[in-house]
């Protein structure tokens, strides 16, 4: 015979519950919540408007999210991103250094194909899209691209002035602060598109420098930029330098130099530019030369820093020996001075921004190495060398190998 199950006259009497007393957290004027909630990450203070109607409420108001400080966030992107990712939901792979967690920001609320983001600026991403998808099955079509300006913690996005297939190809895209005007710039070889907000069309002008731009960057308000001035047999670099009001004026670009650098371009393989911390810091990073010769291997990686108000140059950090020999791997040959010979290593890609270098390689999988700047109490201290560490759990696919940009997400930037 079946056991009955209990019903509610069985159960022992207890209060009935009522559903419509508040809680006592309701009772918390909205001053006292946004000062709890402002101190928080970013990132669990929009998780917490979910908990019920009154946090919905209460940390929507614009005055509050204005309050809140952005989410810095290292945004990776795949050299072949369109090709891996068609199957699935359009995101923007992050990780966040201060919770040392990757994060997924979902970019499906953008209606078009063939997202692949690039950089960001002002609390804004910039990524190509192709809002005119053609249905033509012809594989020598190739359609016009657009620059997509968005925020993805809010969901909002706006369209650029279409560009041809060729300048999301081959073009570097840089995007200025808003002290700069906002201003979005696409570099290639011999010129360069500007677009500024409110503009019907892109402005195109010629660089007239001596070579392809290699790593511009922004500081400040002018674009800072490596050109190769040497020959087919040996690179010569030099340090170039615009305003970004100049660009395509008579002033121009300007070659950098000073009799106390000496050899300061010379030392480096392959050298790269990064924007340091703070506003007027340049990181120029490479492989160390163990001599001057052409063919010279490299022995670690070195980071310079130039600082713009000064002018003078300084040793900043080396990659730790154990650290680059991941980079160059273990079966690396040792020249007759004892230097690694880094000479087939050329799949490392650097990357970052405001005091952080990120190194991701073909020969390291599922993991980064990091710098970061010291800040400037422990420099005044004699502390150099900055902090390196490694960052686990970095996705790959295959081969590939991730670049990257500094991402701040904040909920208080409209495109």
């Amino acid at each position: 015979m079946p056991i009955p199950l209990p019903t509610v006259a069985d159960s022992p009497e207890e209060p009935p519950a009522n559903p419509s007393s508040p809680s006592p957290i309701q009772f918390l004027p909205d001053d006292t919540l946004h000062y709890i909630f402002s101190r928080l990450p970013l990132r669990e203070t929009l998780a917490s408007r979910c908990v019920c109607r009154h946090f919905q409420d209460a940390l929507s108001s614009p005055s509050f999210l204005s309050l809140l400080p952005p989410l810095p966030l290292l945004a990776l992107r795949h050299p072949r991103h369109h090709h891996h990712n068609h199957l699935l939901p359009p995101s923007l792979l992050a990780f966040d250094h201060s919770s040392s967690r990757w994060l997924r920001l979902s970019l499906s609320f953008i209606p078009f194909s063939s997202l692949s983001p690039v950089t960001a600026s002002s609390y804004l991403l910039y990524l190509w899209a192709d809002p005119h998808h053609s249905s033509s099955s012809s594989s020598d079509s190739k359609p016009s691209k657009s620059l997509i300006l968005c925020n993805p913690i809010t969901r909002s996005f706006r369209v650029l002035p279409p560009l041809g297939s060729a300048w999301s190809r081959h073009g570097t895209v840089l995007a200025a602060p808003a002290i700069a005007g906002s201003v979005v710039l696409v570099i290639t070889e011999l010129a360069a598109l500007s677009y500024s907000p409110g503009a019907v069309s892109w402005r195109k002008f010629s660089l007239n420098l001596p070579s392809k731009p290699r790593s511009p960057v922004i500081v400040g308000a002018s674009i800072y930029a490596l050109c190769d001035i040497g020959n087919p047999w040996r690179s010569q670099w030099k340090l170039f330098s615009c305003a970004i009001a100049d660009l395509g004026g008579p002033r121009g670009w300007a070659q950098i130099d000073r009799h106390e650098w000496g050899d300061v371009f010379d030392i480096l393989k392959r050298p790269r530019l990064i924007r340091g911390a703070g506003s007027s810091r340049v990181l120029m990073i490479g492989g160390l030369r163990s001599s001057f010769a052409v063919d010279a291997p490299c022995s670690t990686v070195l980071i310079l820093r130039l600082d713009l108000g000064t002018m003078e140059w300084e040793e900043a950090g080396r990659m730790p020996p154990e650290m680059y020999r991941c980079f160059a791997g273990v079966g690396a040959q040792r020249s007759g001075t004892g230097a690694t010979n880094a000479s087939g290593n050329n799949k490392v890609k650097v990357f970052g921004g405001e005091g952080r270098v990120w190194f991701s390689g073909k020969r390291v999988r599922g993991k980064m190495a990091m710098w970061e700047e010291e800040d400037e109490e422990v420099e005044k201290c004699g502390g150099v060398g900055g902090t390196w560490k490694w960052v686990d759990g970095a996705p790959g696919y295959g081969d590939g190998v991730y670049r990257g940009f500094v991402f701040d997400a904040a909920v208080n930037e409209i495109p």
